[in-house]
């Protein structure tokens, strides 16, 4: 066994942000050096998605509990890593989809695969002595993210009224890293002053952004246009609108059942010309999961009508899986796709995706999950990739604000060479 190679795995069953199990692995080398990373979980999940594996033992945290995941960590995953080089990404992730053996990862579960994933490249990170974005994405890795920041919640992340599941800012006018932080974090508490003051709940949903209760979904677009002028920006060119209806949640046989707030039941059609309304009406720069996973009609139809004018990002259509972004790009089912390494189950396969992307001219935005750790890989993940884009929620809660510092930090580190473009350019003028 060489010096670097991987001599031990350990697996720790922690909780997440919503008091839910998940697991956090720690690879330790031959040499000492160590590297941790901790799973997250989502609420809102893709049918297609790697398969999340749990005890099911309802006497212990509701059947949720992951010690069959740990089990696996540190049994077979660990006998088959044991002397290999933490720095072949790519070879080390392979012997863990051979040795799960299905295609979705339910074998061994994708959240037993992810962590020891992330923590192999935290791992080889340190032996090298170099920040993890340096490792994963080479010395000219220097592009950070455009934060999107979820500061309204509806949907499976809140108990209130809305049917959308995200409404957030976009500090497009921002110069630098930190002063979109600055832009965003100012018209987070603009909104809420303007909820108190209209007696409105300012309890915040599961990714941190409030959840009061409207009487329509649109009103939460007057909301954030409203709040950005109270905060001294100007909607479209400082603060511009991102939206994820999250639409599967809503849809019933082909049709789009708006129940919460506004009412209404929608074909593809007039969901489509809705979401034409809404982008003449407010600064909207891009939709996510505008139609519901399986409409791949919708999807196409949206890319063709509205993406000369806005993003169109397919998340649950394409979870994070090369071959589903494949088959959007042949289809042209969108313009930019959603990045979330448990969707995969895998770094190498993360990284894949995102290639894939690019090479199409598609955008790609880096996200964090409702159920989330303090763990901000996905923050050096996405300027490693270049994505350009990243939304881990609002500016509150400190699993939210851990990937939004740590990208701080990297901005620092980075000094003269970090860049900040805005990658909505197209819809703002700016």
């Amino acid at each position: 066994m060489s010096r670097n190679s991987i001599s031990s795995l350990r697996g720790l069953q922690i909780l997440d942000s919503r008091g839910v199990p998940t697991l956090s692995v720690t690879v330790t080398l031959a040499n000492g050096v160590g590297g941790s990373a901790s799973v997250p979980s989502g609420a809102s999940t893709g049918l297609h998605e790697a398969v999340e594996l749990r005890d099911g033992d309802p006497s212990r945290f509701g059947g949720k509990g992951v010690l069959t995941a740990i089990g696996h960590v540190e049994g077979e995953i660990a006998g088959a890593l044991q002397g290999l080089d933490p720095g072949d990404q790519a070879f080390v992730d392979q012997v863990l989809v051979d040795l799960d053996g299905t295609e979705n990862k339910s074998g061994l579960g994708g959240n037993a695969i992810l962590g020891v994933s992330m923590a192999v490249a935290r791992a080889a990170a340190a032996d090298r002595d170099v920040p993890l974005y340096r490792y994963l994405g080479g010395p000219d890795a220097n592009l950070l993210p455009m934060p999107c920041m979820n500061v309204l919640n509806g949907g499976k992340h809140a108990d209130n009224s809305l049917d959308f599941q995200e409404f957030m800012l976009v500090p497009v006018g921002a110069p630098s890293f930190a002063e979109a932080m600055r832009y965003g974090s100012e018209t987070y508490h603009a909104l809420k002053a303007i909820l108190l003051e209209r007696g409105l709940s300012t309890g915040v949903g599961d990714e941190g952004g409030f959840a009061p209760d409207l009487a329509s979904n649109e009103a939460a677009c007057e909301l954030i246009v409203e709040a950005s002028r109270a905060a001294g920006f100007e909607p479209g060119r400082d603060i511009a609108i991102a939206l994820d209806p999250a639409a599967s949640s809503f849809e019933n046989n082909g049709r789009y059942e708006l129940t919460g707030a506004g009412g209404g039941t929608f074909d593809r059609a007039a969901l489509l010309a809705l979401y034409g309304q809404w982008i003449d009406r407010y600064p909207i720069v891009s939709i996510e999961d505008g139609f519901a996973e399986d409409d791949w009609q919708g999807f196409s139809e949206q890319t063709r009508k509205q993406g000369d004018r806005i993003q169109i990002v397919g998340d649950d259509v394409f979870v994070t899986n090369p071959s589903f972004i494949e088959r959007g790009i042949a289809a042209g089912a969108a313009n930019a796709a959603l990045i979330k390494l448990n969707q995969i189950g895998t770094v190498t396969e993360a990284i894949t995706a995102v290639e894939m992307c690019h090479r199409a001219g598609w955008a790609t935005m880096v996200s964090h999950r409702s159920g989330e750790t303090i763990d901000d890989f996905i923050a050096d993940f996405a300027v490693a990739m270049g994505s350009g884009q990243m939304k881990s929620g609002a500016p509150c809660r400190g699993e939210r604000l851990a990937k939004y510092n740590r990208l701080l930090a990297i901005e620092r580190e980075l000094g003269g060479r970090a860049r900040f473009d805005n990658p909505f350019v197209k819809q703002t003028g700016s």
